[in-house]
């Protein structure tokens, strides 16, 4: 219903119900005068501007029948591997947050597709059987990730390093994409100007992405 936000930070502040090892903030957004609560993570919160700074922030909206609550990401990779995340049985909002939060998309990506979930047990709220059910829900869907990862995009080994191309990887194949999809889409963007000399992996998702919903 609401991609994203683009606006003024009004105020941003610890949340009185955040967990005690995994705190989440309120970020209040100014939109056109329209004052939008978004609940962030507490890395998200540190990575802001100052206030009075404009920002674009991912949300999702959860309706429940007594309220409405927008969460917010920084990145829409970190949004839709959040709806991924909550979509396992066992894994409210609050446990997605936190995962979020203590392990960061890339190192979270990686304990997932790996079924690493000593290292997914230690996020707060996470106990072993919910950290082996959300390996397992979600490995399910990455089945193919290790044969995406040898060398399945070859034309793209000289626009950018190994180790960048296996991180956008395994975020696109946590995102729901098959290697195949992938594979096109990175062959495809390689060649893209803006692309040519850059190695941020935020930006080879986004433009993977846009290609892939084309």
């Amino acid at each position: 219903m609401i991609g994203f936000l683009r606006g003024a930070i009004a105020t941003c502040k610890a949340s009185d119900s955040s967990r005690k090892n995994t705190p989440s903030y309120w970020l209040t957004l100014d939109v056109q005068g329209v004052g939008y609560d978004i609940q962030i993570t507490a890395s998200a919160a540190n990575k802001l501007p100052l206030v009075g700074e404009e920002t674009q922030i991912f949300t999702h909206l959860i309706v429940r029948e007594d309220q409405m609550t927008l969460f917010g990401f920084p990145t829409l990779a970190e949004r839709e591997l959040f709806r991924q995340l909550i979509s396992v049985s066992g894994i409210g909002t609050q446990v997605g947050l936190a995962l979020l939060n203590s392990l960061g998309i890339q190192d979270l990506v990686k304990a997932i597709v790996s079924g690493n979930t000593r290292v997914l047990s230690l996020t707060p709220g996470v106990g072993t059987k919910t950290a082996e059910r959300l390996a397992l829900e979600l490995k399910t869907k990455l089945a193919d990730w290790r044969l995406a990862q040898v060398g399945a995009i070859s034309s793209v080994g000289s626009v950018v390093s190994v180790a960048v191309q296996e991180e956008v990887e395994m975020t696109l194949l946590a995102l729901g994409y098959t290697p195949t999809e992938i594979s096109n889409a990175l062959n495809a963007i390689a060649s893209l100007p803006i692309l040519a000399k850059t190695q941020d992996i935020e930006a080879w998702i986004k433009e993977a992405i846009a290609w892939l919903s084309r």
